[in-house]
């Protein structure tokens, strides 16, 4: 795997390492800290964030206005059977109601848009920590896991800033005022109404300590089986390589399966919450409707009205509503945090390391590479070991060696994707650790073993290599790539839109454009990772003829197992277990007649 990490880095190269990292993700996390920088985004927008309480407060207000006007139209005129002034105070409730409505719409209508601002700015701030992280990162870590945290986790937290954070403030000014105005009209029924409580919150206790470790666990097993699906689309080639489709069908099945069960018992559990309320609600009608209307048959002193009970039933249904929306919510708020300490856990992670204070930016480079007694280890595990050997401008250096002996570690190195324990690099007769990365490796082209292309345009994929080149200058270099015949020949031309995996041309001409790209960079420093396996002989020729032209005059590093892409090397480096054990031209290796010379045999 360490291996791969250079792969990795231009290919996103799968790797199944769904126990990494475990004990990580089961550590306890700090709800409180992430509120606490939810609320920081959502505090970012401070104007729309005051407007959305203002017409939360006069929502509230108006909400609790209602059924008073209401019980004041029972008392004053319907009981008493007088019709003057009830016009005016229907039109009254009319306007209550009409502006209650207006607010509810744009505390609304702001929320989305606060809502969304604040995605937004999660969503871009997690993608370009992504591009902060090191190559180590990726290689430890499926990457369909880590696009679940920026797909469905960054949607979760969407989905409850949409919902919950209105609802929430509202529920809880709501509930006050309520309680504030029912104890004015009537302390006794008040009582009544409230005594539902110690059993909703035991209730809600009991609900809440078991959605909220699920929606945890079930944020998980979704990533897991986002990560596993990629992972296999992705293989489809080796999958179905070595029949392996029943198996790969049963492993699916397996991380489904958890996150089905985990899913059951979250919605079952969090769907308690409305028949519980929908329960209490009921009860606390009958008890109000009981004690109230016992109060108006046996009071002398008209204690309570029956306008006032029906207040207290109104007032009874929008002091438990703001009670069950809370605990709907809270449900939501819990799946919302489980998908932000993911989405945090990643802001959170180391980034690559910074630059030296003292490094620089260099705009040109004569492509002089050397090794003086470099180390390198990943962790504790020493992988490269006493690494010495010079690379003179323009010349080509193949790197042989059997798999894990550390041929792509020297070229992690070379390009900063890891810096080496000990010893020193030097480029032009400057360390690269005084040379800023961006600056080191606009000055170097990869062409490896699996040509990763991107969605798009031929032109496009190109054109990467440089992004201000000319069309001329994109059509020059495929020419000089021996891609413009093919390339012509395809329906739409340099406009020929092509899928990730480059479906529609074949992996020989996948390659040809990633040469093409290289040759549009104009770099000083080239990194070839077995360019020429897995393609058939007639098209490895014309991919020959292209490395040459890419190869000509600059710095190059060849990694190959086939030895006629390197026999014409101006050095060969043979590694063994992290360490030369033979370096000098094909000629004076097979004249020594030692390892080398047994591997060309």
């Amino acid at each position: 795997m360490r291996n791969n990490s250079l792969k990795a880095a231009f290919q996103y190269e799968r790797v199944d390492l769904t126990n990494v990292d475990a004990n990580q993700r089961k550590k306890a996390k700090n709800m409180k800290a992430t509120l606490f920088r939810m609320w920081r985004y959502l505090a970012l927008q401070k104007g729309l964030l005051t407007l959305v309480i203002i017409m939360v407060l006069i929502s509230s207000i108006f909400a609790l206005l209602g059924p008073y006007l209401v019980g004041t139209a029972i008392d004053d005129f319907i009981v008493t059977q007088q019709v003057t002034g009830l016009v005016p105070l229907l039109l009254g409730l009319i306007a209550v109601y009409a502006v209650q409505s207006a607010a509810l719409f744009l505390q609304n209508f702001w929320m989305v848009d606060i809502a969304q601002n604040t995605v937004h700015t999660l969503r871009r701030q997690l993608f370009e920590q992504f591009h902060r992280l090191p190559i180590s990162y990726f290689d430890k870590r499926q990457h369909g896991e880590l696009m679940s945290r920026l797909t469905n986790d960054i949607d979760n937290i969407n989905n409850t800033l949409n919902q919950s954070v209105i609802q929430i403030f509202s529920s809880v000014l709501t509930l006050a005022g309520t309680v504030v105005v029912m104890l004015y009209l009537s302390p006794i029924l008040t009582v009544v109404a409230m005594s539902i409580i110690p059993v909703m919150y035991i209730a809600m206790r009991w609900i809440t300590n078991r959605t909220g470790p699920l929606y945890k666990l079930q944020q998980q097993h979704l990533g897991e089986v986002n990560g596993y699906v990629e992972e296999i689309v992705s293989g489809q080639h080796v999958v179905k390589t070595y029949s392996q489709e029943d198996y790969v069908v049963s492993e699916f099945e397996k991380r489904n399966k958890e996150l089905q069960n985990t899913g059951f018992w979250a919605q079952n559990i969090s769907g308690f919450i409305p028949k519980v309320m929908n329960m209490l609600n009921f009860l606390s009608f009958g008890l109000i409707a009981l004690v109230g209307g016992l109060l108006v048959i046996t009071s002398d002193t008209a204690l309570v009205t029956v306008g006032t009970i029906v207040i207290f039933t109104e007032y009874a249904r929008q002091f438990t509503r703001p009670l069950n929306e809370l605990s709907n919510q809270f449900n939501l708020l819990l799946s919302a945090i489980a998908g932000g300490e993911r989405v945090f856990q990643v802001m959170d992670e180391s980034q690559e390391d910074l630059d030296e204070a003292e490094a620089h930016e260099i705009t040109d480079t004569k492509g002089h590479v050397v090794f003086n007694n470099v180390s390198f280890g990943y962790g504790s595990q020493e992988t490269l070991s006493g690494i010495s050997f010079e690379a003179k401008p323009g010349e080509t250096v193949a790197l042989v060696g059997h798999t894990g002996a550390g041929k792509t570690t020297i070229v992690n190195l070379i390009s900063r994707f890891y810096n080496y324990d000990s010893g020193s690099i030097t480029l032009d007769g400057q360390d690269i650790k005084m040379i800023k990365r961006p600056s080191l490796r606009k000055q170097m082209a990869f062409v490896l073993q699996d040509a990763f292309l991107f969605h798009g345009t031929i032109r496009e994929n190109i054109r990467y290599g440089k992004l201000d080149a000319t069309d001329q200058q994109v059509e020059q270099a495929a020419q000089n790539a021996n891609a413009h015949d093919f390339i012509l020949r395809l329906p739409n031309g340099y406009d020929t839109i092509l899928d990730q995996d480059g479906s529609g041309i074949s992996q020989g001409q996948k390659q040809l454009l990633t040469i093409a790209r290289a040759l549009l960079a104009e770099p000083k420093i080239l990194i070839l990772d077995e360019a020429t396996s897995n393609i058939d002989t007639v098209t490895e020729l014309r991919i020959q003829e292209a490395l040459k032209r890419l190869m000509q005059g600059r710095t190059s590093f060849v990694i190959a197992h086939r030895l006629n892409t390197i026999r014409e090397a101006d050095k060969i480096i043979m590694l063994e277990n992290g360490k030369i054990i033979e370096q000098g031209s094909h000629e004076n290796l097979m004249h020594k007649k030692g390892n080398y010379y047994q591997l060309h045999q």
